[in-house]
C-alpha cells in the first residue's frame, strides 16, 4: 500500500503483539515518501481494542495535527484485534467531529481456510488446550476470526497461489459461511492487492457497527491471556535456507501461531525479515544494517499460553 500510494498522503498506526515492534520496523524501512517514518506511529501494549483511550487517541491526536495533513490513517491491528471496540470509539465526541471509518478490511489465510481451519493444526492446539485444566477450553482463535469476519467490510483472501480451484473453493466456502452478509471478497497472492481497493470504501462503519454481531458483544471488556509471546535472540547466522528449516520445524513441533522477526546473517549487508505463519516460513533481505545499528537476530515466538518456551528456544539455536 505504501509503495503504490498514488500521491496519497498515508499515516499508519501498527499495533504490536510481543515485545519487539517487528511491523513497525518493516514498514520505517520502507522509505517511501508517501508514509515517511514520522508518519508511522507504533503501539506496542498489547491489542488496541483493549487500550483505545489509553494508546489510539493520542497517536490520533498526534496525526491529524500534522501539516499538511493526512488524507488517510490506515490502522493495521494486531492479528488477536477485535474490530468492534476499537470502531466504537469513533462514537466518541472527541473523535466523531473529525475523522469516519472508512472500511474495515479483514485479511485472512486462504491455505488454512482450505484446510479447514483458521490457523496451523487446530486438532494438536485443541488436545494441548483440553489436556491443561487451567485453560479456558474455548479456542480464542475461532472466535476472533469469527468476529473479525462478522464486523469485515470487505475479506481479502490472501496466499491464493498455494491453492488450486478447489482448495480456492473449501476457502471460499469458510468465508461464506462466517459472513453474515455481503461483503467483497478480493483474492490476492503475496499480500499484493490494489490499493483503490482498499481506500475511498466510504462505509462509515461506525454508523453500523452495532448491527454486527460478535461473540463478545454482552462483554465489557476482553483480554488475550489464553496467548504468549516471547523474544529468542540468535547469534549471526551462515544459512538462510537452515533458518527457515529451524524455523518451520520449531513450529510445528510446538504448535506455534507465528514466528517473526530480523536475522543477521553473516557476511551479508542487508538483515533478513523472518515471516512465519505455522511451519510455512517466508524470508527476504529487506533493508541494509545501519551504521552503528547491532547486528543481531531476534525472533518473535507467538501461541497459546503454556508455550514451551525452553524447548522452543533451544530447537531455535539450532
Amino acid at each position: 500500500m505504501l509503495a503504490n500510494a498514488s500521491g496519497r498522503r498515508l499515516a499508519v498506526i501498527v499495533n504490536e503483539f510481543g515485545d519487539v515492534g517487528i511491523d513497525g520496523e518493516i514498514l520505517k524501512g520502507c522509505g517511501d515518501s508517501a508514509c515517511p517514518e514520522e508518519n508511522i506511529v507504533e503501539l506496542a501494549n498489547g491489542c488496541l481494542c483493549c487500550t483505545v483511550a489509553d494508546e489510539f487517541v493520542p497517536a490520533l491526536d498526534a496525526i491529524l495535527a500534522k501539516h499538511p495533513r493526512v488524507e488517510h490513517i490506515v490502522i493495521e491491528t494486531s492479528g488477536l484485534a477485535l474490530p468492534k471496540p476499537l470502531v466504537q470509539a469513533f462514537h466518541w465526541p472527541s473523535i466523531k467531529s473529525r475523522v469516519t471509518v472508512d472500511g474495515v478490511v479483514a485479511v485472512v489465510d486462504g491455505a488454512a481456510l482450505a484446510d479447514g481451519r483458521v490457523a496451523f493444526d487446530m486438532d494438536a492446539l485443541a488436545k494441548q488446550r483440553s489436556a491443561d485444566d487451567a485453560l479456558d477450553h474455548d479456542d480464542p482463535i475461532e472466535e476472533v476470526f469469527e468476529d473479525q469476519i462478522a464486523c469485515a467490510d470487505m475479506v481479502v483472501l490472501n496466499k491464493c497461489d498455494l491453492l488450486d480451484q478447489s482448495g480456492m473453493d473449501r476457502a471460499s466456502s469458510a468465508i461464506a459461511g462466517s459472513l453474515p452478509r455481503r461483503v467483497k471478497v478480493v483474492k490476492i497472492s503475496g499480500g499484493k492487492v490494489d490499493v483503490s481497493a482498499l481506500l475511498g470504501l466510504n462505509v462509515g462503519t461506525e454508523t453500523d457497527i452495532e448491527n454486527r454481531k460478535t461473540h463478545h458483544d454482552d462483554e465489557l471488556d476482553h483480554d488475550h491471556d489464553d496467548f504468549d509471546s516471547f523474544v529468542v535472540s540468535l547469534p549471526e547466522i551462515d544459512d538462510p535456507v537452515k533458518l527457515s528449516k529451524i524455523v518451520s520445524a520449531t513450529a510445528e513441533a510446538e504448535n506455534v501461531l507465528r514466528i517473526k522477526g530480523f536475522a543477521a546473517v553473516r557476511d551479508k549487508s542487508m538483515r533478513l525479515l523472518v515471516q512465519a505463519v505455522g511451519p510455512r516460513v517466508a524470508t527476504q533481505y529487506d533493508r541494509h544494517w545501519a551504521v552503528g545499528e547491532q547486528r543481531q537476530t531476534r525472533l518473535v515466538v507467538i501461541g497459546l499460553k503454556g508455550l514451551d518456551r525452553t524447548a522452543i528456544t533451544r530447537m531455535l539455536n539450532g
